[in-house]
């Protein structure tokens, strides 16, 4: 859990329009391929209406494995202002990430794409984001941001490469305040056909009329950039087939995703601001063969796997960990599991869990003063729909701890807080139709809550990416083996390593192993 207050990325990523590289306006909330289920979603929009969040207690610790932030520079130009939409987005991503190794690699590839671009004269700032999703984007400025979740799933340096030609792409051709013209004057029109028509149904007509031009003008924009972005590759000496190469390993990481238990299925949506993957795909192979024969270029995936070694993988070790069904933080000494059945996933904002059932939960904490009971903070006014009447007082283990019910929009809630010392552990519970099992999954977990033994806490260490070259006699299963700390090995290899399911793997290879060792 990271640190206090917990941002929401809806709030505190509003400001100037940036297009991420899924081609999505970031006026609305970031997208990116590592997104919780709709049940958590859903959990997210209605403890709005159910809480209001207080100030919250600092759950972030000083951890040793991770260093002082770092940003990268491209050459002999002065960095772009834009600090305060930047400090917003580097808090809404975990806060900057240092890793000279990691950030040597990103740094390897800038001045040559600089150099190729359309516009050499523009001055860029990359910014490397502590966050595992794998994402990337740019502000109109040159501001140009990547996740540590990207540089783990890439396998060369020439994928990075086609991922930064791509966000620069988006700068040099002015997409995002090309998008941000086209949405004023589309709103100005909606305003329009509002006022003139009449009749509810053409009204909804010309309005999704607008909606479908605005949705192909960015896919027009995201094919451009792609287009621009591999010919820029080409130019700085990099393979241009990277980034259909890396596509399709984000394709494989978003089937890998979407098949984790209890894992919500989404079809691509009709009004979707980008092309889907297999367009992309095919359409970046098509325009890399345009300017380059396969296997002719700089990959680069030796020094790059080198460089990534060590880098921290999964959650930030300051924010705690998720073990399978437990969720433990080593710094606080706390931990809690959730019953089988849940998935349960660490967020900037708080732990998250959901089970097939529609049933989700959340696990933060606030800062409350120690005169104040926790009878009367549940009464202090932040729950709506409270019933007073529920509220019991109890232990669990050394903690005090309380436990209340509530209703609201149709959603009913379990409620508990466990006092520590200042902090105030809460977790919330909320399902649509309550069964006897939301009863017990709630009793189960908050039950469960305790603190780190001296042994569970020493074993407790967060996981690192580490290269391992292929022995003789080593295949898939054995390599998948050598992972620690992770569920499903062979098809987290897989996902990080970009192979396929019929893909194997030759003696002398570098290959990424996820480890707490």
């Amino acid at each position: 859990m990271g640190a206090s207050p917990k941002l929401e990325a809806s709030r505190d990523l509003v400001g100037s329009e940036r297009l991420d590289m899924f081609g999505n306006s970031e006026h609305r909330r970031y997208r990116s391929i590592a997104r919780a289920s709709k049940a958590v979603g859903t959990l997210s929009t209605i403890l709005a209406g159910l809480i209001w969040l207080g100030s919250c207690a600092s759950l972030s610790t000083v951890d040793s494995t991770v260093q002082s932030p770092v940003t990268i520079n491209s050459p002999g130009i002065t960095p772009p202002q834009d600090e305060s939409e930047h400090a917003r987005i580097v808090a809404s991503y975990g806060g900057q990430y240092n890793d000279a190794n990691a950030a040597r690699a990103i740094a390897r590839a800038v001045g040559r794409l600089v150099a190729a671009s359309d516009d050499p004269t523009q001055s860029y700032r990359i910014t490397l984001l502590n966050s595992q999703v794998v994402n990337a984007f740019a502000l109109p400025s040159g501001n140009l941001y990547v996740t540590r979740g990207l540089l783990a799933l890439a396998n060369d340096t020439s994928e990075v490469a086609a991922v930064i030609a791509h966000e620069m792409a988006h700068v040099t051709a002015k997409h995002a305040v090309a998008r941000q013209r086209r949405a004023e004057a589309a709103q100005e029109l909606n305003k329009s056909v509002a006022g003139v028509l009449q009749d509810a149904d053409q009204q909804r007509l010309a309005l999704a009329a607008t909606q479908v031009s605005l949705a192909r003008f960015s896919q027009v924009q995201e094919l451009e950039a792609d287009a621009i972005g591999i010919k820029t590759l080409a130019k700085a000496g990099f393979d241009p087939f990277a980034a259909s190469r890396f596509l399709s390993s984000m394709a494989r990481y978003a089937e890998y995703r979407a098949q984790r238990p209890n894992a919500s299925s989404s079809k691509p949506d009709f009004l979707s601001t980008h092309p889907s993957t297999p367009e992309r795909i095919d359409f970046a192979i098509r325009e890399a063969r345009e300017v380059a024969a396969p296997g002719g270029a700089e990959q680069e995936r030796e020094e790059y796997l080198s460089e990534l070694d060590g880098m921290v993988f999964g959650d930030d070790p300051s924010e705690g960990f998720v073990r399978g069904h437990t969720f433990l933080h080593k710094s606080l000494g706390i931990q809690f599991s959730v019953p089988q059945g849940y998935n349960l996933e660490n967020t900037s904002k708080a732990v998250l869990a959901t089970d097939t059932a529609g049933t989700a939960m959340r696990f933060d904490g606030v800062a409350v003063a120690p005169e104040t009971s926790l009878t009367d903070y549940l009464t202090s006014g932040w729950i709506n729909g409270l019933d007073s009447q529920s509220i019991a007082t109890s232990d669990v283990g050394e903690f005090e701890a309380a436990t209340a019910k509530a209703t609201a929009d149709g959603w009913s809630f379990r409620i508990g807080v466990l006092r520590s010392g200042r902090t105030v552990y809460r977790f919330i519970f909320a399902v649509q139709n309550p069964v006897p099992q939301f009863d017990q999954a709630f009793v189960e977990t908050f039950n469960s809550f305790h603190k780190l033994n001296p042994t569970e806490s020493a074993r407790l260490r967060p996981l690192h990416i580490r290269i391992h070259r292929v022995k003789s006699g080593e295949g898939i299963d054995q390599l998948a083996g050598l992972m620690q700390g992770i569920e499903r090995r062979q098809e987290t290899f897989r996902v990080l390593n970009g192979l396929d399911a019929q893909d194997t793997v030759e003696v002398g290879r570098l290959v990424k192993i996820v480890t707490d060792q």
